[in-house]
């Protein structure tokens, strides 16, 4: 960004500094922390979770190991920010029940992904929905560059594995990949609206009460009772996974703008493969890694050429 655009960015977040304390509303600890740096913290924390649930899939399923992920992030989240939803408006109410939904979806989705290719893979193949998220706030003849190289690298990744099982991992993960997208927006929406956090509390909640149900149907949740390191690991997912990755989006989600936000992700697929290798053993194939740096420099290119505002604390740029 230039200068001048760096000043006028400075200047907003001065004005939304002085807006938000108007409205008694104090700025909150992660604020204090460059939202950059908060999105490359949340990247590693979430391919780390990852990375120990595909350890806990082989043994116990997806949804099993989906349904831990979220019911302990949800624990977590209550016992350090409880959601209060007197005064709240209908509208903010809302917001969280859809993020709520998309949590729910997204997560199932993203572990049957797991279960059937590797952690490098699934994320790059879900990746094509920040990608969209860049590609759609900009109006530029550039981003068809940026759209053709990352459909060359998903197809890469994906062509081969489109037969026997894998086909059922590479759909999930574009299913992921299209929540992935609309999270991002909704996730705008809950930070705007809850500002001190306590909205992704309340969405965690939805997303439990909805992943639970259906998992106690199609899956045998009856050998994790008798492996406590399995709920460890459960809760270890929780907190690595949600708790910690989704607080950090949020809180930096309200200072940035999603193209933006576009350009940090697209380290995901590098930082997945990385986790990938260190944790499970999993070597991809050179087609495979030249495949993923497509997509993450697709992805980048096509955020940093979609159009910016100025954005302050507490309102999320629109992209």
């Amino acid at each position: 960004m230039a200068s001048t655009d760096a000043a006028e960015t400075a200047a907003g977040h001065a004005a939304g500094r002085a807006r938000g304390q108007a409205a008694g509303q104090a700025p909150g600890r992660l604020d204090a922390v460059p939202p950059e740096l908060l999105i490359l913290l949340g990247s590693v924390s979430v391919q780390c979770g990852g990375g120990l649930a595909t350890i806990l899939i082989r043994d116990y399923g997806p949804l099993p190991a989906a349904s831990m992920r979220i019911v302990f992030g949800a624990m977590m989240l209550l016992a350090l920010r409880p959601a209060r939803i007197r005064g709240v408006s209908r509208s903010a109410l809302l917001s969280c029940v859809g993020l709520g939904i998309v949590l729910a979806a997204m997560n199932s989705l993203f572990f049957v992904s797991l279960s059937r290719i590797p952690i490098g893979v699934a994320v790059t193949i879900e990746f094509w929905g920040p990608l969209a998220v860049a590609v759609l706030g900009s109006r530029r003849a550039l981003d068809l560059v940026w759209v053709a190289l990352a459909g060359a690298g998903i197809f890469v990744l994906a062509g081969g594995r489109l037969a026997a099982d894998d086909a059922v991992g590479v759909i999930a993960a574009a299913a992921s990949g299209l929540c992935w997208a609309i999270y991002i927006g909704v996730a705008g929406k809950v930070a705007r609206a809850w500002p001190d956090g306590r909205g992704l509390t309340l969405a965690m909640v939805v997303a439990a009460a909805l992943i639970v149900p259906v998992t106690l149907t199609l899956s045998d949740v009856r050998p994790l009772f008798l492996a406590p390191l399995a709920l460890a690991g459960g809760a270890a997912i929780g907190l690595f996974n949600s708790a910690i990755p989704y607080s950090i989006e949020l809180a930096a989600l309200r200072r940035m703008s999603a193209a933006t936000f576009g350009v940090l992700m697209s380290l995901e697929p590098a930082v997945a493969a990385g986790v990938g290798f260190l944790m499970l053993g999993q070597v991809l194939r050179a087609p495979d890694l030249v495949a993923i740096a497509c997509v993450a420099l697709a992805s980048a290119g096509a955020s940093v050429s979609a159009r910016r505002v100025v954005t302050a604390p507490g309102a999320l740029e629109s992209a």
